[in-house]
């Protein structure tokens, strides 16, 4: 039976812990990954390395790992929030369009979140039983896109990993420039089209 003291510091090393999170993305997100050494982090927060160890064993790699898996949280929410509400009348290929766009923007304005979560490595597996909540319910938000299509593709699951490859290609070409900005808009027309069909 859980005390209330228990109760309390148990609340107060997740929150140190979302803590730490927190500024290794901030750290991330303004000057690299590069810059997001133990070091740094732990004078960010204001405790030592060893409190900072306590939470995190494996140092760094468990610290990116855990940003990782916040990014993922986000991008599942910011897929799922484009599903239209019941009863509204939205077309598959409007539909579509919202989860490009969503995924687009996520990768846009969280670029070493982003990184993190594909670019790096991470101990989280990928496309498998042991897969985290959050990462599968991003790959969901794509099925339930393709599902809404006038003719949904007969083989869901790699129809949404090519989508989902299709969009992180563009995502990652258009945050190291390979991409002119002034195309954006045709790029996304262009994929929708192909996913539609």
């Amino acid at each position: 039976m859980s005390t209330p003291a228990a109760a309390r510091k148990a609340r107060l090393l997740e929150e140190r812990e979302a803590q730490i999170v927190a500024a290794a993305r901030a750290l991330a997100e303004e000057q690299g990954w590069e810059a997001v050494t133990t070091r740094r982090l732990a004078d960010a927060i204001g405790y030592s390395q060893p409190v900072l160890y306590g939470h995190f064993p494996e140092g760094r790699s468990q610290i990116v790992t855990a940003v990782a898996l916040v990014g993922f949280e986000e991008l599942a929410a910011a897929l799922s929030a484009t599903r239209p509400a019941p009863g509204a009348d939205v077309s598959g290929e409007d539909r579509v369009r919202a989860l490009v766009v969503a995924y687009l923007d996520f990768a846009a304005h969280h670029p070493a979140t982003y990184e993190a979560m594909f670019h790096l490595p991470i101990a989280a597996p990928f496309a498998s039983e042991e897969t985290p909540r959050a990462m599968r319910e991003g790959f969901d938000a794509i099925v339930g896109a393709l599902l809404a299509l006038d003719r949904p593709p007969s083989d869901l699951g790699t129809a949404a990993e090519v989508v989902w490859g299709a969009v992180h290609g563009v995502a990652t070409l258009q945050r190291a420039g390979r991409f002119s900005a002034e195309n954006y808009e045709r790029r996304v027309d262009e994929l929708v089209r192909r996913v539609v069909g």
